[in-house]
This record gives structure tokens, sequence and C-alpha cells, in this order.
């Protein structure tokens, strides 16, 4: 009789245990900074969404983390109200809910950071990567919104223009990967015949090309029956849906393998020689090739040695925003030269003004192609 007791107490709380055992699917929560900005004043508002792929729509209850750590909220959207520095950090959301073999939830969703910045000035630049060629809008906010006589826009501590404070965006056209690095801003405002200057955290600024130049990886012996390798071109292409159609070609000896293909990859004749890709992308009149890479032959030349395929990171889904250059009309004060350094002696947006406040006054913030050669070594 004990022994039947003990089977059915210990049954019983291995059906407690499983109950609570968490089943990860294979569902991937998406989340979704929905202001405008990621960077944003303290004291100021911020929301995000979270959403699960589901096609069959089941009810989700949503968990969300700052951090490892988990948030109280469970709707779909976390609302940040009257946020305060301490909030800044990179959020996560995920999905669980019940199910008759017990609680199963959702992948953690990709991060999106948030930072609060407690300063009087912040530079907005957009989230994603802008692309080679296009035109990058930035704004300078100050807390307030005083009425600003002077905005200096820096780029890795040196100036790049200014303008008067009437128009606080600036617009950097035609963009190249020189233009790369972390950019500031300095506002100035004139308040009870003073001179105030504030100047922003530093944000970098990341900029792509449409097309990198191609990589290619050569796997012998992968079709050992017919004597074939497999070429493949590797390349990043980040142009902004709706994306033209990219087409891939192969050479050998710095002779075309058959026709262009919109597949990356090609089967050829295992045969020794150099071995190279082109990536082209007509609509764009872009065109990249890879390096020549050996394969089989001597090495008395200076042949790249055979090595190892780094990984290569996904293709960019993006869509940058296109904008309309702007002229800026610089401003009548002091001249700065272009190569002067951001002043050490101006207030940064960490610190508190206590210039203004001081003397009892009120605080002043209220391809195509030769197709000849070589073109039976793709059979």
């Amino acid at each position: 009789m004990d022994k039947l007791i003990s089977l059915f107490v210990f049954s019983a709380l291995s059906q407690i245990v499983v109950s609570h055992v968490h089943t990860e699917t294979s569902f991937r929560a998406n989340i979704e900074l929905v202001s405008e900005h990621s960077r944003i004043f303290s004291g100021e508002r911020a929301r995000l969404r979270c959403s699960i792929p589901d096609v069959h729509r089941s009810n989700w209850t949503y968990l969300w983390f700052r951090g490892s750590e988990e948030l109280s909220q469970t709707g779909e959207e976390l609302n940040l109200w009257n946020t305060k520095v301490q909030e800044s950090g990179k959020y996560y959301c995920q999905g669980t809910r019940n199910t008759k073999v017990g609680k199963i939830r959702t992948q953690q969703s990709v991060p999106v950071e948030l930072k609060v910045d407690g300063g009087w000035a912040i530079l907005q630049v957009p989230r994603h990567p802008q692309l080679v060629g296009s035109t990058l809008e930035v704004t300078c906010r100050v807390r307030r919104n005083p009425r600003l006589e002077e905005i200096i826009l820096y780029k890795d501590g040196v100036e790049v223009m200014r303008q008067n404070g009437h128009k606080p965006d600036f617009y950097l056209t035609n963009l190249s990967l020189e233009d790369l690095g972390v950019y500031s801003c300095r506002a100035s405002w004139d308040v009870r015949r003073q001179t105030l200057s504030v100047i922003s955290a530093g944000t970098h600024v990341q900029i792509l090309e449409v097309l990198s130049q191609p990589i290619l990886e050569i796997i012998p012996n992968y079709d050992t029956q017919l004597k074939r390798m497999k070429l493949t071109c590797h390349v990043q292409y980040n142009a902004p849906a709706p994306a033209p159609p990219i087409d891939f070609y192969f050479y050998k000896n710095n002779r075309r393998l058959g026709p262009a293909t919109s597949d990356n990859y090609n089967l050829v004749k295992q045969t020794p020689g150099l071995y190279s890709c082109k990536a082209r992308v007509p609509q764009l009149d872009l065109s990249k090739s890879s390096e020549p890479k050996n394969f089989g032959l001597r090495a008395t030349g200076n042949f790249p040695p055979a090595a190892s395929l780094p990984r290569f990171p996904k293709l960019s889904s993006h869509q940058p925003i296109q904008f309309t250059p702007v002229k800026s009309t610089p401003s009548q004060g002091p001249p700065l030269k272009t190569s002067q350094p951001v002043p050490t002696t101006l207030l940064t947006t960490d610190q508190v003004f206590n210039s203004a406040t001081t003397q009892d006054q009120a605080n002043p913030f209220e391809e195509p192609g030769d197709m000849s050669g070589d073109s039976a070594d793709s059979l």
C-alpha cells in the first residue's frame, strides 16, 4: 500500500514538473520602435511594438526585457512615459502562450536600442545605415526648443558645416565611405544678453556600399561522378526594396564561363586555372569583380593562397529614406576654420547650465559581354 501511495505521489509530481517546462517554438518575435527616433530626451515618451509571425493568429502574451531584466508589461506594445536616463538600453520581446502540451515561447526578438539623453542637445540621425550616393538628413534638437541663432555640425570633432538656427536640419549629399564617422552638433542662442551654447553627444553614422566587392569560393569535388566543382560568388547587395535584379558571371583565366545567371553559383569542370566572378546590376549600372583565385596551378607567381572563407552577413533589407538636398546658409557670427575642432569650453549635454541661473536669474530653459571561350567548362 505504501508503495502504491509513493508511486502515485511521484507520478503527480512528474506531471506538475512537466507542465511547467517551457518549449521554444521556431517562431522569432519581431520588435519595432514605433517612436520616430531611437535617441530621445529624458521626459519624452517612447513606444515599442512586438509581433509574432504566426499564420494561425494564436493568442499570445508578450514578455518584455531590457537587457537581462524582465519588465512587468505583457501587452503587445511597451509604452515608456516620462522616460529616464536609466531606461536606456537594448530592448527585446518574446511571445508565450498556453497549449495542451504546456506553455510554449517564441525565440527572443533581435534587440532594439533606445537611448534616453539627459542633456540639452541631441543630434538625430536615421536609424538605418545609409547607402553610398544617397543624401543623409540629420537634425540638431535642443530641449524646450529655444530660438536658435546658429548651429554647427561636426564630424569626428571637426566642423563640417554651419548655418543659422532657423533650420536645424543638415543635408549631406552624394554620400561616400569617407563620410563614415561620429557626428555631433553645437547650438547657440541668446538669453538676457548672454549667448548660451550646448554640444550634443556623438552619434555614429554608418554608410554602406550598394554592392560590395565579391569574394569567390571554390568547392572542389562537388560532383564526383561528373568531376565538377562549385563556384560561389559571395556579395553583399544593399539596394533599397524593390531591389533591381543582380546578375552573376564566372570566369576562368579571364574568359567567361557561359551566360549570366541570377544564381550566385555555377558548376564547372574541375580543371586547373585562375577563377573569378563578377556581380552586376544592369539597372543601376553597377558591377564589381572578385580577385582571381588560383585552383590547381603550380604557385609560380603571386597567386593568393586558398584560404577558408569567412562568414558573410545577410543581405540588408533596409530601405533608406531619400531626401531633397537643401543648401545651407552660413551665419554672420565669428568664423570657424573647417579644421577647427569642437571647442572644449562649451557646455556638454550632460552638464547643468549654472551660468544662466546665477545672480537670481530665472532658468532660461523654461553586362552584356563577350560570350566566347571556355563555355564547355560549365557543362
